[in-house]
């Protein structure tokens, strides 16, 4: 197989009209065929079930906020939506699922809020949220004033779901119920004024996981514990060079399949961060920085094949697309200025 389908979720602040698709040629080593897949607002994060039946995004519609739910057509790719569950205020940031697809789970940075959702397995549509919990605290730096929870997503033995709270610097571990409803177990207190902004887990290695900070720049390598839901911090690596004094926010990261190269975007420096992990710890050995040819790189993703990376510039409206050293992890530029208004976040079929 040569070519993949991704979808790109986007703000519609200025001229996006929501959810488009886009082809990747891996021959050709080229991204292709951009247009838009559905029609909602501000579907700033994206999910994707296993079974690549259905995708589920953030939604927002006038002064209402929440989720909505996409049949995927397996012969065009298209996005059939399904329902959405919207609420007043503010729109998530986030939403994750679980490995069997039965529960949705969605952050909310504004409201501070960590919701779950049942899906109907039948037909893919989302409940109303059966749990809702409200995080308190704050931290030293003038933009935690409140918390402002940016992620969830379950632990790779699915006991668990971890929900990292960028406003009060907090990594909050929550037992999930057979009817979906959420109830804390855990709780780890990161560096203040950090700014923890997102967690991905160790592909190989379950009690590894990368945490990255938003406010420090830097990838905390965490350590879990599986019977009671826990963290500990085992390492802190910067993700931008000392000598850089500008404004510089952490975004998003992610880990090759194999496991050996970790990923970190930075907005501002506008570069991904290459790490080496090593192979039974799991801790970081920094490569090397790689421009985003582009401003404000919110998100990025590994295509399937481990072969590609590309990178979503938010304020630039495009995507960038490296080639990937599987023996390296090093990123050489293929293709720039690929135009998509206000992208956010890409996910593969």
């Amino acid at each position: 197989m040569t070519k993949y389908t991704g979808y790109i979720g986007t703000y519609t602040k200025r001229t996006s009209e929501g959810i488009y698709s886009f082809e990747l040629d891996t021959e050709a080593a080229k991204i292709t065929n951009i247009k838009l897949a559905a029609n909602v607002g501000s579907p700033t994060y994206l999910t994707i079930t296993d079974d690549k039946k259905f995708l589920y995004s953030v939604a927002k519609e006038d002064d209402n906020g929440g989720v909505a739910a996409y049949e995927i057509n397996s012969n065009n790719g298209e996005l059939n939506e399904l329902n959405k569950q919207l609420v007043p205020g503010a729109n998530p940031c986030h939403v994750n699922t679980n490995k069997d697809h039965r529960f949705l789970f969605s952050t909310n940075y504004h409201k501070g809020t960590v919701d779950s959702y049942v899906i109907d397995m039948n037909n893919g549509k989302v409940s109303p949220a059966v749990s809702t919990i409200k995080h308190t605290g704050s931290g030293p730096d003038p933009r935690q004033e409140k918390p402002h929870v940016h992620y969830a997503g379950m632990t790779p033995d699915e006991k668990y779901l971890a929900a990292v709270d960028l406003g009060s610097d907090l990594l909050v571990t929550y037992h999930v119920s057979e009817q979906g409803e959420l109830t804390e177990a855990s709780r780890l207190e990161t560096p203040a004024g950090s700014g923890p902004r997102h967690l991905e887990f160790h592909p190989h290695l379950e009690t590894v996981a990368y945490l990255v900070t938003e406010f420090s720049s830097e990838v905390l390598v965490l350590s879990y514990d599986s019977s009671n839901g826990s963290f500990s911090i085992v390492q802190s690596a910067r993700t931008i060079p000392e000598d850089f004094k500008e404004n510089n926010q952490g975004s998003a990261i992610h880990v090759s399949s194999d496991g050996k190269f970790v990923y970190s975007g930075n907005r501002g420096h506008n570069s991904t961060a290459v790490f080496e992990a090593n192979e039974q710890s799991g801790q970081l050995s920094f490569i090397e920085n790689t421009p985003t040819e582009g401003d404000w790189p919110r998100d990025f993703v590994l295509d399937p094949s481990g072969k590609f990376l590309i990178a979503a510039n938010q304020e630039s409206d495009n995507l960038t697309l490296f080639s990937r050293s599987s023996e390296t992890g090093k990123l050489t530029l293929v293709q720039k200025d690929i135009t998509v208004p206000e992208p956010i976040c890409l996910k593969f079929l």
